[in-house]
């Protein structure tokens, strides 16, 4: 039997699931799960209530307080959508989250969570993660977390102990992922889809600053918070060195 399911650590873990093996079916809420579906620019933005929910966070009475709504639905941040409007008893599939979403300054909304797999992918084996950036800018931009050992393997010359920071300024490397952005933009249908800047990150990310959460996967907001200097750097004019532009 093939299955799948939706949830969050702080639904315990489950909320929704299915037994139909249906290609990205997350199936509809358990029994004793109540789902509220609420209208969040374009997307269906999924808040649940249950016995399987969590109370709240151990002793963080404010981040418990944002964490749930007017009617004691606690906010998952993501979103929804049905596999078919008119029959909703077919279920659900997952549609990325809704928090991490951004407008860029046309007014073009950016989906994050389906850019970023597609870009990573894209770019594999030297890149590990990426942080899509660009809220309320002209286009989009990436901050790159690279596998510094698979780009290590393109710069020959170094030392095989020298710092992140020389493999990354290669030129060998820096032309592998001009090439690359290239051949990413190709696929893109228009400017929520189309990445126009990226910047090697030196340093992984940090969980003591939070930028991975407790399932080991990167924080998008708390990166470009925690980051903001980088961002700024990203599209800065006239753009630094160490930033790799999309040719026009």
């Amino acid at each position: 039997m093939i299955m799948s399911g939706y949830g969050a650590t702080e639904t315990a873990p489950a909320a929704l699931f299915s037994t139909e093996g249906r290609s990205g079916g997350i199936g509809l809420p358990l029994p004793g799960v109540l789902m509220k579906l609420v209208p969040n620019e374009g997307k269906l933005e999924v808040r649940l209530k249950g016995p399987n929910v969590s109370p709240g966070y151990w002793r963080e009475p404010e981040l418990t307080a944002k964490s749930f709504d007017e009617d004691g639905y606690f906010i998952t941040g993501d979103a929804l959508r049905f596999i078919d409007p008119a029959k909703p008893e077919t279920g659900f599939v997952y549609d990325g989250r809704v928090i991490e979403d951004f407008k860029l300054s046309s007014g073009n909304w950016v989906s994050t969570g389906p850019l970023r797999a597609a870009f990573v992918a894209s770019f594999a084996p030297y890149v590990k993660d990426a942080a899509v950036a660009g809220c309320n800018e002209a286009e989009i931009g990436m901050l790159v977390f690279p596998d510094i050992d698979a780009c290590r393997a393109l710069a020959s010359g170094l030392a095989k102990d020298s710092p992140a920071a020389s493999v990354l300024a290669h030129e060998a490397v820096r032309q592998l992922f001009k090439d690359k952005l290239a051949d990413f933009a190709k696929a893109a249908t228009g400017s929520s889809n189309r990445v126009a800047r990226l910047l090697l990150l030196e340093e992984p990310a940090s969980i003591d600053a939070h930028e991975i959460t407790d399932k080991g996967t990167l924080n998008q907001r708390a990166i470009l918070e925690h980051r903001a200097a980088l961002v700024s750097e990203l599209y800065k004019s006239p753009v630094p060195e160490k930033v790799i532009l999309l040719k026009a």
